[in-house]
């Protein structure tokens, strides 16, 4: 079965997809162990990648680069990619898919937002007119073969991500992601309006949208919960924490959970692309 194909499957099963939001292989390494999909997270990847917010500067080859070395390490494992506006272009979100589509990706996110974007659980977002992005998520699912594609708003009105949110579920889009939704009120409107179409749900520490379980999300209709940004936030805390922590002993390590041998050992997992932890996991792996 082809990984586009695998993930629609998984989409459309009865239990949430947990998908969990990478931003470099060390940071996709962990997460393989416990989950068996993983998001490549804009929002990681502008900040890893480039030190820089996410606010339009990731460049596509990188995406495709990097979607590629988690293939490569992680065969079985869903990838979900984040290709913000498709990079600006229509021939540039072509491109960008069938290249994706190439190296290994399951499937890709397309938002509608205007340059110069915004993360999505930020202020100052501004939406392109529904015909222009239309007629991108309609270049880009012409483009595909069997890649899920997620069609995605950033709109901030509550009657706008509706209106939007049905018109994506009229379309071949596979599933519809409303970014930064406020309330469960909210989320369960979205669901009412796109019916039986896959609903999607981004969680981000700090965001504009309110932590829910993925027992709650089931309750309300959900079927792919997206988690963007533990690793990346975890890891600038641990970083953080160890470095203040060798300043003030004067320089000198700390025995820590993780030395030479654990790292490398978990390295040489990917060497041998260790089957995954079955996607629809609701719990770490044992």
């Amino acid at each position: 079965m082809d990984h586009g194909t695998a993930l629609r499957e998984q989409v459309r099963s009865t239990r949430v997809t947990p998908l969990i939001g990478i931003f470099d292989m060390l940071s996709a390494s962990v997460a393989a162990r416990h989950y068996g999909g993983l998001f490549v997270s804009g929002f990681g990847l502008a900040a890893s990648h480039y030190g820089l917010p996410d606010i339009g500067f990731i460049a596509w080859p990188d995406v495709v680069g990097f979607t590629q070395r988690l293939r490569l390490a992680f065969p079985h494992h869903h990838l979900l990619v984040d290709i913000d506006d498709g990079y600006v272009d229509l021939p540039v979100a072509r491109h960008v898919t069938r290249g994706l589509e190439q190296v290994g990706a399951s499937g890709v996110v397309l938002e509608d937002q205007q340059r110069p974007r915004r993360c999505g659980h930020v202020a100052g977002k501004r939406v392109l007119p529904l015909p222009e992005y239309l007629e991108k998520l309609e270049l880009v699912l012409e483009s595909r073969t069997s890649l899920l594609v997620v069609a995605r708003t950033d709109a901030t009105d509550e009657d706008e991500m509706l209106r939007r949110a049905a018109a994506f579920a009229a379309t071949d889009a596979d599933a519809v992601l409303v970014d930064g939704v406020p309330t469960v009120d909210t989320l369960r409107r979205v669901k009412r309006v796109i019916g039986d179409k896959p609903l999607v749900f981004n969680q981000i520490a700090g965001g504009r949208s309110p932590r829910l379980s993925l027992t709650e999300l089931a309750a309300l209709g959900v079927g792919v919960a997206i988690y963007s940004t533990p690793c990346l936030f975890a890891a600038q805390a641990a970083i953080d924490g160890a470095l203040t922590r060798l300043k003030a002993e004067d320089g000198v390590l700390e025995d820590g959970p993780v030395g030479v041998a654990e790292s490398a050992a978990l390295m040489e997992r990917n060497l041998r692309c260790a089957p995954p932890v079955r996607a629809e996991a609701l719990s770490p792996a044992r």
